[in-house]
């Protein structure tokens, strides 16, 4: 039998680029574990290019997780329109990549960068890996962009990293080739888990003015407006019983602004404040009673944390927390808002029935499988 020459078996592999596309807040949270990670494993490297999507919200995130891009692109613009956003993204990223070559694109989730990215990267043909895909509601339209953002994304990605086996079958019923679907856990469980240690062992705790603690989040396109101004009168109606505060990191949007700052601006029992950092805001979530929220990230993070929520949306790409019993979704009329948040403060059994820590999103072992993953897919390959 002939033998392989030696040179062969000992071949060296060569070095993997991975170009990570961060432009918001949720996305340097969720995509930090990724990016430290491609820093630890062998035979990858990682660079970060940011597109300042979120400036502010953005550059706060960086800093406090360490980690500063090697590109910039600073696209956006004051009153900015989604398609004057898309057409800079695609061509600043297309630029970007074009130039340095990378061997995959990670992007995540269902930003208009995370979706520019991808189409960028399948434009200079270069394989895409999609980090929390699979999540859907079914609506196109809510929430809106980031339904049509999430799906035009999965249907450019070559490896999808699913947070769980719902969004596995989502992908399936696509047609998505189960080759290229891995379910890994949601990288947001890494970042938490690693965030809470630290801030359990800081003596800078915010006090609690009242008896019980609220953390309120506002921010989808979908409820600006009237929609968000009522969801705002049900907090001021909650404020007024005495024995809740309500914090509340308002959103730079000028539309968010405009809309709740009238209403809940000088409410006694309602804090106001800047959008805070990672470590803040986990500060904030780890010491609070009740989550209400129309964020993606906190339906993820305040199950971790034993967090009770109540999902200010008509849909949610979330479910897993609901049928976990830790979440409900509520909506956004205002008595329902009271109503779903007074049984909670009132009602201890209620309240006892949604505490129970789960973890229906991971373990805070994603990012490793991730890297894995993207290294593994390499080496076939090149076999």
């Amino acid at each position: 039998m002939r033998r392989r020459p030696l040179k062969a078996l000992t071949r060296k592999v060569r070095l993997i680029n991975a170009a990570v596309i961060v432009g918001t807040r949720s996305e340097a949270i969720k995509l930090a574990p990724v990016i430290h990670e491609l820093e630890r494993q062998e035979g990858v490297k990682g660079f970060v290019v940011s597109t300042g999507q979120h400036r502010e919200m953005l550059d706060q995130m960086f800093e406090a997780f360490e980690i500063t891009p090697d590109i910039d692109l600073d696209v956006m613009r004051m009153n900015q329109k989604l398609s004057d956003l898309t057409a800079a993204l695609v061509a600043g990223l297309g630029d970007v990549l074009r130039a340095s070559e990378p061997d995959w694109v990670i992007v995540q989730g269902d930003t208009s960068t995370a979706f520019c990215g991808a189409l960028a990267a399948f434009y200079e043909g270069i394989p895409v890996a999609h980090v929390e895909a699979g999540l859907r509601t079914g609506d196109l339209r809510s929430p809106f962009p980031e339904e049509a953002n999430r799906r035009l994304t999965g249907s450019l990605a070559d490896l999808h990293f699913c947070p769980t086996v719902r969004n596995r079958s989502n992908l399936l019923a696509e047609g998505v080739d189960p080759e290229k679907i891995l379910v890994v856990g949601n990288t947001v469980i890494d970042a938490l888990l690693w965030a809470v240690s630290r801030v359990r062992l800081s003596s800078a705790r915010l006090p609690k003015t009242r008896t019980r603690r609220i953390l309120l989040t506002l921010h989808r396109r979908e409820n600006q407006g009237e929609v968000m101004r009522r969801a705002a009168q049900a907090v001021r109606r909650l404020a007024s019983r005495g024995d809740v505060e309500v914090v509340f990191p308002v959103h730079k949007s000028p539309a968010v602004r405009r809309t709740v700052l009238p209403v809940l601006e000088g409410v006694e029992g309602v804090l106001l404040c800047e959008p805070l950092d990672y470590f803040a805001l986990v500060e904030v979530l780890d010491s609070c009673e009740l989550v209400l929220t129309d964020s993606g990230g906190l339906q993820e993070e305040a199950p971790t944390l034993g967090k009770p929520s109540l999902v200010l949306r008509e849909t949610t790409e979330r479910p897993e927390a609901i049928e976990a019993g830790v979440a409900r979704l509520i909506g956004t009329e205002p008595d329902d808002i009271y109503r779903a948040a007074r049984e909670l403060l009132d009602n201890e059994v209620a309240y006892r029935a949604m505490t129970t820590p789960v973890n229906p999103f991971g373990d805070g072992l994603a990012s490793n499988r991730i890297v894995a993953a993207i290294s593994e897919s390499e080496l076939r390959e090149a076999a």
